[in-house]
């Protein structure tokens, strides 16, 4: 049971199929399955993009001109006049699949054949047909063209689309019309029916092959992209994206000396000073007897309270207690043996300002 279409979808089996076959020879006919707009040819690989620009690119490789495209698809998904070259004329003939075109389909064929034919006797200007594969649709109309219109024999008209084309008409129901059924009537084939429109691309789009979704799947294995597990070696990077994109690398706090410090001349990370002779990454002289930078007296008598006293001895300098209240004399206006006694009445009375201020409500 075949999926339903989406409107993003490629047409189905599109890819087994060649892009564009050889000109019939002896005519103007050419065969190709339908071109893609740029919508679609996103995602396939850019071997098997296909649009109306490639179109132009291989048939001038062959050294053909294309002047007309006649479009045989009963849908107009696949691509708009938006994107059809200016140079190139469109005509529309809605043809159902799987079943003989109807004679009022033929005839729309003839005619627009017809005119251009008419309309480009000095040149030699191809006429590109076109359905989902270019195929069946495609080999049918124009094998009905060569039989009813320039006289050919069925089974030759068949072998002359079949090997210009490079794949066999597949519909047995075709093959059987082609080859049995009568002949439609040419009356009317001066007749316009179908005014060709141009196409309004000016210039390729910008969109290029190796930006295509189906070539980006191989830098899924690329190391920056997402991952399971790191992979081993040095480029593997904790963000998805290339280093392009990342955020720098944290520059140091100093990276090199400023102007001026010898080259020689060691320096802290955090401030540009020379280390002193005798700071503490300097090797000490004997490993042995100074291993630590605080030495401890050889007096086993030796009591904390020494730190406080310097060199000769000398207990330290009184210092002044603070006064909470302001007075010039030193001291606060007290001696030294005043300061020694608690002053309970001024705490007493420190508290009960503080209980009359409401301090404990809080």
């Amino acid at each position: 049971m075949s999926r339903p279409h989406r409107k993003n979808d490629i047409p189905d089996r599109w890819q087994d199929y060649t892009a564009v076959g050889k000109r019939l020879k002896g005519t103007r006919f050419i065969a190709f399955k339908v071109p893609l707009k740029q919508a679609l040819t996103r995602m396939l690989p850019s071997a098997e993009v296909f649009g109306p620009w490639e179109l132009l690119d291989a048939l001038k490789q062959d050294d053909q001109e294309l002047g007309l495209i006649i479009d045989l698809t009963f849908t107009t998904r696949y691509y708009k006049l938006q994107d059809v070259p200016q140079s190139l004329l469109c005509v529309k003939i809605f043809t159902a699949g799987h079943e003989v075109p109807s004679d009022a389909t033929i005839l729309s064929f003839k005619r627009t054949v017809h005119r251009f034919l008419q309309d480009n006797k000095d040149n030699d200007k191809l006429i590109g047909v076109h359905c989902t594969h270019g195929l069946n649709r495609t080999g049918y109309l124009i094998c009905r063209y060569l039989i009813d219109v320039e006289g050919m024999d069925p089974a030759e008209a068949v072998h002359l689309f079949n090997s210009s084309r490079g794949h066999t008409i597949e519909r047995q129901n075709y093959l059987e019309d082609l080859h049995h059924g009568p002949k439609r009537s040419n009356q009317g084939i001066e007749e316009s029916e179908l005014e060709p429109q141009r196409g309004q691309a000016v210039h390729r789009p910008t969109f290029t092959a190796s930006l295509n979704r189906a070539d980006t799947q191989a830098g899924f294995s690329d190391p920056w992209h997402y991952r399971s597990h790191p992979p081993q070696g040095p480029i593997h990077r904790s963000h998805p994206y290339p280093h392009q994109y990342a955020y720098p690398a944290r520059p140091p706090l100093l990276a090199h000396p400023p102007l001026g410090v010898p080259s020689s001349t060691s320096y802290h990370p955090y401030r540009w000073a020379p280390l002193h002779p005798d700071g503490q990454r300097r090797r000490p002289t004997n490993p042995e007897k100074n291993r630590s930078r605080y030495h401890l007296p050889s007096d086993p008598q030796w009591h904390p309270s020494y730190a406080f006293q310097d060199k000769a001895g000398a207990p330290p300098p009184f210092l002044q207690r603070y006064s909470p209240n302001w007075t010039s004399g030193p001291n606060g206006g007290r001696s030294a043996e005043d300061w020694s006694r608690p002053i309970m009445g001024q705490t007493v009375r420190s508290a009960q300002r503080h209980r009359g201020n409401g301090y404990e409500e809080y």
